[in-house]
């Protein structure tokens, strides 16, 4: 029967073809129009928009968001028909390298991700375009982000990135070993006095106990020194003060926490296994970390854990973690690349896919987003991450803070291993960073 139907449908086409053909060479019915009323006609035709495809390389879609990222782009295709994205993904350990070799090979994609310590380098080397033309001619609506990020990612007055996503870093704790130990929960009121009594108890559980995970690293210590009342660079930036007595106060705790009490695993009892392995063995009562962790340690953790405000010395402080998203500067679709960015920094259905996932939390502050984070668990007490921005200290908007971290971390590094003091260390990485860097 379906054959029937087939041949049957064939043979009216046909037939229809036929007669449109006729009618198309027939002369007496195809009287040619008036040059007026084609001009008016083709005036009347909507433009047809031309079709273009733009590059946008990221990382932070590595850690298990490429499905989610891939929604963001259908939802962005389906309202801009005319601009295809290219999604380019790298781990973060080769993001940097890739993004550099494109760029330095006038293969740069059209629009990119940059944490929020590596965008000043983008500035200085002229790489990507200010954003305040485009986001005055698009009408972007600015009040969606936080006042926080639109600073973060600004040199000089002037918006290079369109904010994307952050985060904070937070105490997560093992709630099962507190309970063996008999201790109480961290509070936002603790110390570092407090967190490391308490993990000196729980490493008295046994020889393969830890109290307390917190790298000694760069990225580690300019937050840490902030709690001491201490800072790597003087006020403008213009002067290295990495040898100052607060910071060598903080050095000594994180350094005596791993030689002296060992509450803290050194990198030889670690072994092979990173921070974040190390803690979701289920022998170590805290860990010092960023909310990224959450969607790994719900997966990962057998044992109940929740988090709490970073303790703090003579203040509190923690990091600010941001991305933000740029446009290179070599881009030949420039005005679509910030189309692209402005959508998925702004988009209330992104910042609810972004919730969804378990990502760092959006830029983009709509309530019911935060309202549906807020309510995800583990951790219970998110309102933690919430807390904890009152108390965020972002990197140094300095354009050679890489070079910083290297040289800096190498001596934090001879500091945890003993084969260097704290105060020796410091006074090393002083003379170092004031050789190979200029400032100002």
């Amino acid at each position: 029967m379906l054959k029937k139907s087939t041949g049957i449908l064939m043979v009216i086409l046909m037939v229809l073809g036929l007669f449109a053909g006729c009618q198309a060479t027939a002369p007496e019915t195809a009287a040619p129009a008036a040059p007026a009323q084609a001009a008016q006609a083709e005036a009347k035709a909507p433009a047809v928009e031309e079709q273009i495809t733009i590059d946008f390389m990221n990382f932070s879609a590595n850690e298990g968001g490429l499905l989610t990222l891939g929604l963001m782009k259908d939802l962005f295709e389906k309202e801009n028909p005319n601009i295809k994205v290219n999604i380019e993904t790298f781990g973060w350990d080769s993001y940097g390298t890739q993004l550099q070799t494109r760029i330095g090979g006038g293969d740069a994609p059209d629009c990119f991700e940059l944490g929020l310590d590596a965008f000043p380098s983008y500035v200085d080397q002229n790489a990507i375009l200010p954003l305040d033309g485009m986001m005055a001619a698009s009408g972007t609506d600015l009040s969606v982000l936080t006042e926080k990020s639109l600073e973060a990612f600004s040199l000089n007055g002037t918006k290079y990135g369109m904010p994307y996503s952050y985060s904070t870093v937070v105490l997560i704790y093992n709630k099962d070993l507190f309970d063996q130990a008999g201790v109480s929960y961290p509070t936002a009121d603790w110390t570092w006095a407090d967190a490391d009594a308490a993990a000196l108890k729980i490493k008295a559980l046994g020889d393969d106990y830890y109290g307390l995970i917190q790298p000694i690293s760069t990225y580690e210590f300019f937050k840490v020194v902030k709690q001491y009342n201490g800072s790597l660079l003087n006020e403008d930036n213009s002067a290295f003060t990495v040898n100052r007595a607060e910071n060598v106060e903080a050095l000594q705790r994180l350094v005596d926490n791993v030689l002296v009490s060992n509450i803290c695993p050194s990198a030889a009892q670690r072994g092979s296994l990173d921070e974040w392995g190390v803690f979701k063995l289920g022998k170590t009562g805290m860990i010092v970390t960023g909310i990224w962790a959450f969607p790994s340690f719900t997966t990962d953790c057998a044992f109940a854990w929740d988090i709490a405000v970073e303790p703090g010395a003579a203040t509190k402080a923690t990091h600010y973690f941001a991305n933000g998203l740029c446009v290179s500067a070599d881009s030949k679709y420039a005005d679509a690349a910030y189309k692209w960015i402005e959508f998925i920094g702004t988009s209330e259905q992104v910042a609810q896919l972004r919730i969804q996932l378990g990502w760092e939390l959006p830029c983009a502050t709509y309530q019911t987003a935060m309202d549906q984070y807020a309510k995800l668990t583990p951790p219970a007490n998110r309102q933690a991450v919430f807390d904890s921005l009152g108390f965020v200290v972002p990197v140094p908007q300095i354009a050679q803070f890489s070079q910083m971290a290297d040289i800096l971390g190498a001596e934090l590094e001879a500091a945890a291993n003993g084969s260097k003091t704290p105060q020796q260390a410091l006074d090393d990485a002083q003379a170092a960073l004031e050789a190979a860097i200029t400032l100002g």
